[in-house]
């Protein structure tokens, strides 16, 4: 039976390589197709959580984790070879930046390291991490060239992740796939395989080298446009003028215009990395990406603007910041999720510290984190005594927080989110 074939009657076994914000939504939704799924992860911690049924991730729903498993759709291994019966795997590893902003792609190397003397002759491997232009190329054909040949007894393509964490319309399975093939084989058998996991539409291109790129060019192409939004923001800071109202105003034209909107800085996995992969492998080529660095440049300065501003605003009162009490609201890196990865509040804390500030931080999704930019553990406090802060920053925009409760109480608010757009208070500044 070939494996269009066992794809369509559900008989195909899929495993999953990385079982975190982008591996278990996909475990979810592939097994409530019927496919019987296997999670790899090297964390032991993460296999025992999903062999018990426990969701760790927010855009899994708890209860249909739980019966995947019990029904044995789902279970997870930290041991590779029981990849050996796999008719397709999918790698969906951590691709962070390294000190010098150059991509990591250790973890998917390590992965196929480990797997690779398992895989069975006819199996489709689709590389799902983001990473830059030519990965697929580079890493992971060569690693099966001298024992299968491409496009006839192993498959290999790319396919960019696409998670949104606390999206309420677009998930996983309902979310548009973008596949690049190393041959036309390659893309047919993946895009019948997507096609029978998803609820959604299956573009194909005509190399993992597009859909590599195609997955960076989203992300820069949001990364810039905040960049002018934060830049904006500055200048409008100087001017006396509301950035707010410019940018809603902006969005009443009917074309040409999409809103972006300014903050404290940019979090996700996405948008703050992505573009520096574009910049790292462009050096290859000779070519200098003036506008993706700039856009970096002035998105990784706006944690200082706000402390900065903070310092001013405090000043104005007659109030040092080392001297001051400062609450920051919401932690997270976007409203109404718990994903701390690159998340804003991390340096602005360094700069708060810098400064000697006396800061507590509140979010109803964090109840702890560690900041890995200073190896400090930070843990969250309640709203009971906000008049005791001098000032209140807001970071994150979470919804199930009475932003009315805080104005009505709160000494000064600096909010970089417009979360308080409904409220009218002389005690409340937006960015």
């Amino acid at each position: 039976m070939s494996l269009i074939d066992k794809i369509k009657d559900k008989t195909s076994f899929v495993a999953i390589i990385g079982l975190g914000y982008v591996g278990l939504p996909m475990a979810v939704t592939v097994a409530r197709k019927g496919f019987n799924v296997l999670g790899i992860d090297v964390s032991k911690r993460c296999v025992d959580a999903v062999n018990a049924g426990q969701n760790y991730i927010g855009d899994v729903d708890d209860a249909e984790l739980k019966e995947l498993v019990e029904k044995e759709m789902i279970k997870a291994t930290t041991d590779y070879s029981e990849i050996k019966d796999a008719d397709v795997v999918m790698i969906a590893v951590p691709t962070p930046l390294d000190k010098f902003q150059q991509p990591d792609s250790s973890y998917i190397e390590k992965s196929i390291e480990s797997m690779k003397d398992y895989i069975k002759e006819g199996a489709l491997i689709v590389l799902e991490s983001t990473t830059y232009p030519g990965t697929t190329r580079e890493i992971i054909a060569p690693a099966f060239k001298e024992k299968f040949e491409i496009g006839k007894s192993i498959f290999i393509a790319f396919s960019p992740e696409r998670v949104d964490p606390g999206n309420l319309q677009y998930k996983t399975h309902n979310t548009p796939k973008v596949v690049g093939g190393m041959t036309e084989k390659c893309n047919e058998i993946s895009k019948v395989f997507y096609e029978n996991v998803l609820d959604a539409e299956v573009y194909l291109v005509s190399s993992p080298d597009i859909a590599e790129m195609e997955k960076i060019y989203e992300n820069t192409f949001r990364n810039i446009n905040i960049a002018l939004a934060n830049e904006m923001t500055i200048l409008c800071d100087r001017m006396g003028i509301n950035i707010w109202e410019v940018i809603n105003a902006a969005k009443t034209k009917p074309y040409g215009f999409m809103a972006f909107y300014p903050g404290p800085g940019v979090g996700g996995h996405c948008i703050p990395i992505d573009p520096f992969y574009l910049t790292w492998k462009a050096r290859e080529f000779n070519y200098h990406t003036r506008l993706i660095e700039l856009a970096g440049e002035i998105n990784v300065a706006m944690p200082e603007f706000v402390v900065n501003k903070a310092l001013k605003l405090l000043n104005k009162k007659g109030k040092a910041l080392s001297q001051s009490k400062v609450l920051l609201l919401g932690a997270a890196y976007k409203k109404d999720i718990e994903d701390m990865r690159e998340s804003p509040i991390m340096e602005v804390i360094l700069e708060l510290e810098e400064m000697n500030a006396d800061f507590d931080y509140h979010d109803p999704f964090v109840p702890e984190f560690h900041n890995e930019l200073n190896d400090k553990k930070y843990k969250s406090v309640g709203l009971e005594n906000i008049s005791e802060y001098d000032i209140v920053i807001i970071i994150t925009d979470h919804t199930t927080v009475n932003y009315q409760e805080i104005a009505d109480k709160a000494q000064l608010i600096l909010d970089t989110r417009n979360a308080t757009k409904e409220i009218s208070a002389d005690n409340i500044v937006l960015l």
